[in-house]
Formats: structure tokens, sequence, C-alpha cells
């Protein structure tokens, strides 16, 4: 079976086209600048880069992404029939759906309800599904959410402490992201650990652009660090992270922002970009603190102390800890980041092998936790997009294979 997975952002379109009889990546690629100036198509197969003239909108890249991979000469498939279904990521399911599911009318217009939730990126999420249904309306269509590992959370854990029935009313809570990747990591783990996922308790840090820590416990989500958006819990590259909700107030009132205007200065112009004032990446900001830059210094120590509270606070949480895992871009390949947040915890169990940490192999799943560490620490590398393939692969076998699609009116 052949799964071709999509990821539609404000102005670009991810794809990646997975065999699912081996787990193999056929080919992948990006749609950059959708919609602005200069646009144009990445595509990787069989080892080699190729780049081709963009797209004006959605539905003009999904076109062209799906010219580019049954193209005679340098396509990965001979015609679309051998595309089976197709997974869409999609940012937020909020209280309506807890598991993947087969897009229909009803549940883009469930999907519409939802903007409100995730302005910045629920109607790209549906614009690239409504290309893609236009394009190819007789395949399975499947929305993956990023919310949906984390509808486990106990009431206590996703609440927030405002009027209840204002919370009730406009849906206000915790929802948690990253979703595939934190699950990924947790049926990966219990195969590592050979322990059944049910007696699984776990602190997953997927750490990259965008960062968020898990606790598991028993297999299901029980906390995470972000919230009702993206923005809440961890320093990340462009995001704050938690603040007190009057910053909002006092930039509006200082900077003659308008409320959505601090918003955007908080999830764009913050995190390690705003701190360091040099880039929001992490290797950029590593290298300003070799030159001296106490601003990336200071931003790098907010990072690594915001990822040692939340890991610290989980372990409270859930008591008992398996392991303690490592994922996302800086997760799995910043040893400098790991060292600093795991030093000085000795007296909570964690010892970290220094050495195995500092040479650790990249792409590989190992462990850096000295012999003496109490609590395992490894890194896992993360598989998202295996996982979304996974979820489209059972929900078009449970149809009894290849079903019409129902396309929205």
């Amino acid at each position: 079976m052949k799964i071709l997975l999509i990821n539609a952002g404000s102005s670009s379109l991810k794809y990646q086209l997975i065999d699912m009889d081996n787990n193999e990546v056929i080919a992948k690629g990006n749609c950059e600048r959708v919609g602005l100036t200069k646009p144009f198509i990445s595509y990787k197969h069989n080892g080699k880069s190729m780049q081709f003239d963009g797209a004006k909108n959605h539905v003009e890249a999904v076109k062209k992404v799906l010219d580019i991979l049954t193209n005679k000469e340098y396509g990965s498939i001979k015609s679309l029939d051998e595309i089976d279904a197709v997974g869409h990521r999609v940012l937020h399911g909020g209280e309506i759906y807890t598991q993947s599911v087969l897009v229909d009318s009803k549940v883009l217009k469930n999907l519409e309800k939802l903007v409100p939730l995730g302005p910045l990126h629920m109607p790209a999420n549906i614009s690239g599904i409504k290309a893609c249904q236009e394009v190819m309306p007789n395949v399975p269509h499947v929305a993956i959410f990023d919310t949906a590992f984390h509808a486990t959370m106990p009431e206590k854990a996703y609440s927030y402490a405002i009027k209840y029935e204002d919370a009730q009313k406009y849906h206000i809570r915790k929802y948690g992201f990253h979703g595939s990747s934190h699950r990924f990591i947790t049926l990966e783990m219990a195969n590592i650990l050979k322990k059944p996922v049910e007696e699984l308790n776990l602190i997953i840090a997927h750490l990259g652009n965008g960062s968020s820590i898990t606790a598991v416990k028993n297999g299901q989500s029980v906390d995470t660090t972000m919230g009702l958006t993206p923005l809440q819990g961890l320093v990340m590259g462009t995001r704050s992270g938690d603040v007190d909700p009057t910053v909002v107030q006092y930039l509006c009132n200082n900077k003659k922002m308008t409320v959505d205007e601090a918003i955007s200065y908080l999830n764009k112009q913050s995190g390690l970009l705003g701190v360091s004032g040099v880039d929001s990446d992490m290797r950029a900001v590593e290298e300003g603190i070799k030159k001296g830059n106490k601003r990336c210094k200071l931003a790098f120590d907010m990072l690594t102390y915001s990822i040692k509270k939340f890991i610290g606070s989980y372990l409270a949480v859930l008591g008992n800890v398996d392991a303690i895992v490592f994922t996302g871009g800086i997760g799995e390949n910043d040893d400098l980041v790991r060292a600093d947040v795991l030093s000085n915890m000795e007296n909570l169990g964690i010892v970290l092998d220094e050495d195995k940490n500092k040479n650790f192999k990249r792409g590989e799943v190992q462990t850096i936790s000295a012999r003496k560490s109490k609590i395992k620490v490894m890194i896992v590398p993360t598989n998202e997009e295996l996982m979304m393939a996974r979820d489209t692969k059972a929900i078009v076998e449970s149809l009894g294979g290849k079903k019409k699609a129902k396309k929205s009116k």
C-alpha cells in the first residue's frame, strides 16, 4: 500500500510518499512560498534532489506534486492509481476528534468550526485537504490530528483555572500537540524496553524549533507542555513559551499593539530569536555563545532551564519513570542541550554518561545514561510521518481497502 502524506501550511505544502509494505520513503519534498513571490517545489527520490517552479495556490501545488511523482522521466510512480490513500496532518481536533478519521463532508464542516482554536494553521490544513480531494476525488483521505494523543489527559491536567462556565462554553483548555511524535516514541519505547505499552511510564522531550514535553503514564498522555495552542510551555525557536498573561496587556499598551499583534509577537518574534537577537536556530545561538555573545548564552540557558523544570515536574507527576527520551531535531542532535538539561539531577536518579552523550550517533536509538543512573535516558529518532501513515493505513484497511471518498460540496 502506497500512502501520500500532506502537511499544508499557510504558504507551504510538505509531502511524502511512503510504501507501507516496507515502510520505505519513496519520495518527499516541499512546495514552498505557495501564493508568494518566487515559489518553488523541492523533490527527493532515489537519493537525487530536484527543484521545480512553484504554485500560486494549494490546488495547483497538489497538481504539480502529482505531476512530478508520475513524470515518466524522473517520477517515482507510474500513475496516480498507485496511491491508495492520502493522510493529512491537521493541527487541531478540539474535543471533537480524539483519533484519526476518514474525511467526509461532515468532518470538513467540523474542521471549519475548529478554526478559532488554530487560526494560524487550520485554514491551511483544510485547504490542503480540499485541494487533494479536488485532484484525487476517488481516493480515501484521512485526517491525523496533532492533538489526538493527548485526549487521555485527566481533567485536572487539561483544565485552566478560569470561570468554569466560560471554559465549557468556549472550549478553553489544554489540548497539547506533537501527538504523532509522542505516540510514535511511546510505541517504539515499548518495543525497545520489551515492556507492554500499558505498563510504560515515560517523559518524552520533543525538542526542535517547536518543542513540547509529555508525561506518559501506562502508555497514555497524562500531561503535556503545550496548551490551547502550541505557544504554551517551553522556550522555543520563535515562541516565548510560558509568560504571565498580562504580558499581552503590557505589549498592547506600551507598543500600541492589538491583541492579535501581541500574540503574533509571542509566536514569531520571541523565544531564541527574540532573546538572542541572532537567530531562532539553536546552532546559530551556540555559535554566538562561542563568540562571547551574552544574549545567545542567556537564550540557551532559558531554553534548557525551561526543559529541566518540566522534566522535574513530570517526575513528580509520574512517580515511577522507565525512561526520559530525547527526540526531535534538537533533542536528537544537540548534546550541549541534553547535558545542560540533565546536569545536577543525580538526586533525582538521573545520571548522564557524558562520553556517550557527546559521542552519540546521529539517527540511531541509543542509551546515554550512566550505568548507575536509576532512570534510563535515551535518544530515539522520531518518525511522525510513519505514525501518520500507519493511522491512514489502518483506517483504509478497516474500510476493506480503497474506498471512494465523499467529496465535500
